[in-house]
């Protein structure tokens, strides 16, 4: 028997020793792996996709002996901290199982630094860890000799790397381990997405695509959308974002199921509504919990043992657990509000149900009247297999940078050798030679700009390695490795106790000493706030703020806004309704029509209104806020072209709003094309504050480049230090040297997923195909109360603005 055969019987018996019957996409990963192939593995959630290449690595490992099995077989990489606890506890469970010595181990940030210190002599044969952790072992001397016998690569959850820039290090270690190793075997674990093609492309590498498998599991998961409707639609306000009407039809399911999660899209969601199911119902405390990154590792990893365990009733949770640990007890999911996108819903609604042939079911809690729109249309969009695209980051200079540095810190490089590594990938195959000497010249001397500063003097050429050779430069850069930018988090830490976890510092701030505040489902009391620690006592306050996080507001897809136009055209035009939404739908319906029109799929309905406040014009594309929030710009833009006008712009991801305090000539706008996408780019520049957009996103690309070094841990640089360094860096640069290769990294990032240029062009040609209504209102409609109450919310507090929009549905409604 070959030992393909063997191993693939090793397989099949661990498999039958469980009680289990592979499924056909399991047979053939395991063939294909053992075969020596590489490819992507796609399959719905719970359907076993780990053990479809875990275990066609460690039988082959078996059969392995002498020098070549010893060291590193097997890298398998992770998104998220949370699933490495689970891929271990899989990989353990196989590998005692089929009676293999292999040894399994853990690399994240949560890590002890005794075990990371014995990693670098000494690693087991499965490795579980994160990009960054990878990057960060090859900034350490003799990390070849580490990886010499590495054997297998797998990225699970490549779906969620993809459109990051954690793929681009994933695509550039993967670079260095081919080198390594010509014989190396790359696997993905994804859920579907809408370019899965391309997604294999960045997986594979330019030289590996052609070979590449894709093995599509032929399984259908089974998933049910269920509404928890009120009893009248007039429960739900026009707009809003929490939910908490419903709280009391959502309890009743935490009682009815043996464990429950319920997502929320936001930190603070989520801890408003553990605090109200608290208050609502006192008899759930000690079997209810919250899990979100900002909490303490060690609540997090409690949370997660006792729904393991099946000690737990309820967890509100974050996408901390989107792709949550197997969860067998877990038989109910909750989704507060509306996730935006399908791939999203998808993925939560897996949480349930999660074992092979188990039908999922995801109870859907709209938070404002219109999201029962959005309820419908993702259940049409599941139907229909939709699923998002993950556009990919390419040529990005700034993560490349930090990859030049790292290498120089441990063994050094050379220029060609490298190159010719670097281009062997998608994001940087078209790499000029002048660019690449751009990013060598930047990392030894600053560039062009810094050269006078030694700061900037991080690498050295020496007999052609380009090496770093001192300590300083080394131990920050070490400290700088990954491309997650986050706002700059403080300590939250007890006056007499434990660490609880992380808040934003511009939260925080706004707080004196003595004001209560409500984190980790306790009322908290601020004593002191100092460099990045907040000192804090219990309080009895029964009310105080929420902590809010800077990237809370996720704007909707495109795939979901064609679903939610055509549900809004059937909710105004049929008689009857399959979804039960439609019919509760059905006053706010009468309403706008009463006070304007529902658009069809043929339509683009503009609405013109005129109070106190002055001239409100809400336009309706449909397509996300951060397209409207472009769109708006240009609008406003292109209006003052007109004559002089100040507009105040306010969007949701509906629409948006342009408010000025004199008529808005909109009828002479359409009659003269004002929505065509010609010269779209030329008037995005010219009407958007495109200066303060490339400054905010200079300031990532400076932090994952290492032009601003950002603090050792415990003496991290505040916010207002890293905006004003990052600031004057920009300013340097487009003054002195426009062409840097930075800069113009972070004009093509703010239109290609800030503006999402590509997509509103799409919307642009798609409305110039519809016939423009213009609507003149008496009084808001229901399609624009969300919209004014947007522009509300960034002026008012939490409570006043709760009783406005009150007095505002009551006074319009």
């Amino acid at each position: 028997m070959s030992g393909q055969a063997t191993a693939l019987n090793l397989c099949r018996n661990w498999f039958e020793d469980q009680g289990w019957k592979p499924f056909s996409f399991q047979i053939q990963a395991w063939s294909a792996a053992l075969n020596g192939e590489c490819g992507i593995v796609n399959a719905p959630t719970g359907s076993g996709k780990t053990y479809s290449l875990l275990l066609p690595a460690i039988a082959a490992g078996m059969l392995r002996s002498g020098r070549e099995a010893e060291g590193v077989q097997l890298i398998w990489i992770t998104p998220i901290r949370a699933l490495a606890k689970e891929i271990e506890q899989s990989a353990r469970k196989a590998i005692d199982g089929m009676g293999s010595s292999w040894e399994v181990g853990t690399r994240t940030g949560d890590t002890s630094q005794k075990v990371k210190q014995a990693q670098k002599t000494k690693l087991p044969q499965v490795l579980i860890t994160t990009p960054e952790s990878i990057h960060v072992m090859l900034s350490n001397k003799g990390y070849a000799k580490l990886f010499r016998n590495l054997d297998t690569v797998v990225i699970d959850e490549w779906h969620e790397l993809m459109g990051s820039k954690r793929a681009v290090q994933c695509e550039l270690f993967l670079s260095k381990f081919r080198k390594l190793s010509p014989a190396l075997k790359t696997w993905g674990i994804s859920a579907t997405i809408g370019n899965m093609d391309e997604s294999i492309e960045v997986l594979m590498g330019l030289d590996g695509v052609e070979s590449a498998r894709l093995i599509k599991a032929s399984l259908t998961k089974s998933l049910v959308v269920e509404p928890v409707l009120p009893d009248e639609v007039e429960t739900l306000p026009w707009a809003g974002h929490l939910g908490i009407r419903l709280l009391e039809k959502v309890v009743p399911l935490i009682h009815e199921n043996q464990s429950t999660l319920i997502f929320t899209n936001t930190r603070a969601q989520a801890e408003i509504w553990y605090q109200n199911i608290l208050e609502v119902d006192p008899s759930l405390a000690g079997i209810i919990a919250m899990h979100h990154s900002a909490i303490s590792k060690d609540v997090r990893n409690w949370v997660e043992e006792a729904l393991y365990d099946g000690n737990l009733k309820a967890v509100v949770c974050t996408s901390s657990l989107d792709l949550g640990v197997d969860f067998r007890p877990v038989d109910c999911v909750v989704q507060i509000g509306s996730p935006k996108g399908v791939s999203r819903f998808v993925q939560r609604a897996g949480r349930s149900g999660h074992r092979p042939g188990a039908t999922s079911t995801i109870h859907f809690v709209p938070t404002h009247s219109l999201e029962l729109l959005e309820c419908a249309a993702l259940r049409k969009a599941i139907d229909h297999n939709t699923n998002e695209d993950r556009i990919p980051y390419l040529r990005s200079l700034d993560v490349l940078i930090q990859y030049l540095v790292t290498l120089a810190v441990s063994d050094g490089f050379e220029s060609e050798v490298l190159l010719s590594e670097v281009r062997s990938t998608t994001s940087y195959f078209s790499i000029s030679d002048e660019e690449w000497h751009w990013c060598l010249d930047f990392i030894v001397r600053g560039g062009q700009s810094l050269a006078a500063y030694d700061d900037y003097h991080k690498v050295v050429k020496e007999d052609g390695v380009f090496k770093v050779v001192s300590r300083k430069v080394a131990m920050r850069h070490k400290f700088n490795i990954g491309t997650i930018v986050s706002s700059m988090m403080v300590k939250v830490k007890l006056q007499k106790g434990s660490f609880l976890g992380h808040v934003e510092e511009y939260f925080v701030s706004k707080l004196m000493p003595g004001d209560s505040f409500w984190f980790a489902g306790r009322c908290l009391e601020l004593v002191r706030f100092r460099g990045v620690e907040a000192t804090v006592r219990l309080s009895k306050a029964t009310t105080g703020a929420v902590p809010s996080y800077m990237g809370g507001r996720m704007p909707l897809s495109a795939e979901l806004g064609h679903f939610l136009r055509e549900k809004l055209e059937e909710a105004a035009t049929a008689q009857t309704f399959e979804d039960p939404e439609l019919a509760l739908i059905q006053p706010i319906i009468r309403l706008q029509k009463e006070r304007s029109m529902v658009p069809t799929n043929a339509q683009f309905l503009i609405e013109y209104l005129e109070d106190k406040e002055g001239h409100h014009l809400f336009v309706y594309p449909f397509e996300g806020r951060l397209v409207h929030e472009g769109m708006a710009s240009l609008l406003a833009y292109r209006l003052g072209l007109f004559g002089p006008q100040t507009f105040s712009i306010a969007m949701n991801d509906y629409g948006f709003e342009l408010l000025s305090d004199q008529p808005i000539p909109i009828q002479d706008a359409i009659d003269s094309d004002i929505f065509s996408a010609t010269a779209l780019r030329e008037d995005l520049v010219s009407s958007l504050n495109e200066s303060e957009m490339m400054q905010r996103r200079f300031r990532d690309i400076a932090q994952i480049s290492g032009l601003i070094f950002t603090g050792y841990p415990g003496k991290n640089m505040s916010t207002k230090q890293l905006v004003s360094s990052t600031k004057l860096m920009y300013e340097v640069f487009k003054d002195y040297e426009p062409d840097n290769l930075l800069l113009r990294q972070a004009y093509e990032e703010v239109h290609e997923f800030q503006l999402e240029e590509a997509r509103m062009r799409a919307a642009l040609d798609r409305i110039a195909t519809q016939e423009t209504v213009l609507q003149h209102l008496a009084h808001p409609s229901p399609l624009s109360f969300p919209i004014l109450v947007d522009r509300l919310r960034e002026t008012m507090g939490n409570e006043s603005l709760a009783q406005r929009i009150k007095r505002m549905q009551l006074d319009f409604g």
